[in-house]
């Protein structure tokens, strides 16, 4: 009996289950439900945790020689291109910009804080949550202005066209040509607080000028202006001829006869027999000589021949002019005898 009572116990508690329409299985849901998940307690986050919304940039500011430059400004605008934050570096060179939302900035330096260093171009930075973006800034050193001279070395007239390479060690840096008035300029790099050394070197001459082939060395600080000055030397020249030479004889030889040469048409003088001189000899002979530089002979000295020859002439004329007189005076005589 015992057994039995056991075996129907459950089937009584099935049927009645299934007379009312309650679920049998609800202590076994409930106890079920009480447990926790493990999936469930790893995904789920403390209602207490915060999320970071924001971020920063820390700025480090040096020099070409590592040099922390304090004083540095700078203006921090966000995409839209306002202004999200602003600041100068401390002692340390060092500037935080926190609490920035996510996004890209434009980051723009002010003034360098140093009358000797230069300021940087515009850049951009990008704040993620969360994180200070770090950024170093460097600083280069104000450029030096070089004005550069060509002068004449004897009058100091400046020089146009006056080619020069400018540069520091084996490196040329700047070329530079002088203008119309003798001059030109340029911007030299420095990378020392003391200075730089540079060298200057002429490699074109002005127009009508030597080249000036010494290279000449100088000293340039940051932001400081400098002269250089180069001088050449006119190039030595022969003066141009008065006249052009031709293949030409300047002068066509002479047929008329001269006082070395006979002329074509007349023949020397042929010396006499018993070797006495002719009368051209004789007169030639007797002639003083004419002192050495005298001028050429203009006729003056065949004055007298020509005076002496016309009172001939004037002789011989009077004489046939008073035969041509005596002839008519004999014809009359003649003829009144004849008459009588």
């Amino acid at each position: 009996m015992r057994i039995r009572s056991a075996r129907t116990l459950p089937v009584a508690v099935a049927v009645a289950a299934t007379v009312t329409g309650s679920l049998s299985w609800a202590p076994t849901a409930s106890a079920q439900s009480t447990d926790p998940s493990p999936s469930a307690s790893t995904s789920s986050t403390p209602r207490n945790a915060t999320v970071p919304e924001t971020g920063g940039v820390a700025i480090l500011k040096k020099d070409p020689a590592d040099d922390l430059l304090a004083g540095a400004s700078f203006t921090l605008f966000d995409s839209a291109g306002k202004e999200a934050a602003n600041g100068k570096t401390d002692a340390q060179g060092k500037l935080a910009f926190t609490d920035l939302a996510p996004g890209v900035y434009r980051l723009k330096e002010i003034s360098s804080g140093s009358t000797l260093h230069d300021t940087v171009d515009d850049q951009d930075v990008v704040v993620t949550p969360g994180t200070d973006t770090p950024l170093t800034i460097v600083d280069p050193f104000k450029a030096a202005s070089v004005l550069l001279k060509a002068k004449d070395d004897k009058t100091g007239k400046l020089l146009a066209g006056s080619t020069v390479n400018i540069g520091s060690g084996d490196k040329t840096i700047l070329t530079l040509t002088t203008g119309a008035d003798g001059t030109a300029s340029g911007k030299l790099p420095i990378n020392s607080r003391t200075g730089s050394d540079f060298w200057v070197k002429q490699v074109k001459a002005p127009a009508g000028y030597d080249l000036y082939k010494p290279s000449k060395a100088f000293k340039a600080k940051p932001g400081d202006p400098v002269t250089v000055t180069v001088t050449n030397a006119k190039t030595a020249t022969s003066p141009p001829p008065t006249e052009k030479p031709t293949d030409k004889p300047t002068e066509k030889p002479s047929d008329k006869p001269s006082p070395d040469k006979p002329g074509k048409d007349e023949a020397a003088p042929a010396p006499s027999a018993s070797g006495t001189p002719t009368s051209d000899e004789t007169t030639s002979s007797t002639a003083a000589p004419a002192p050495t530089g005298s001028l050429a002979h203009t006729g003056a000295d065949a004055t007298p021949w020509l005076i002496g020859g016309a009172g001939v002439l004037i002789a011989a004329g009077g004489g046939a002019l008073f035969a041509a007189r005596r002839r008519r005076t004999d014809s009359s005589t003649d003829d009144g005898s004849t008459a009588s």
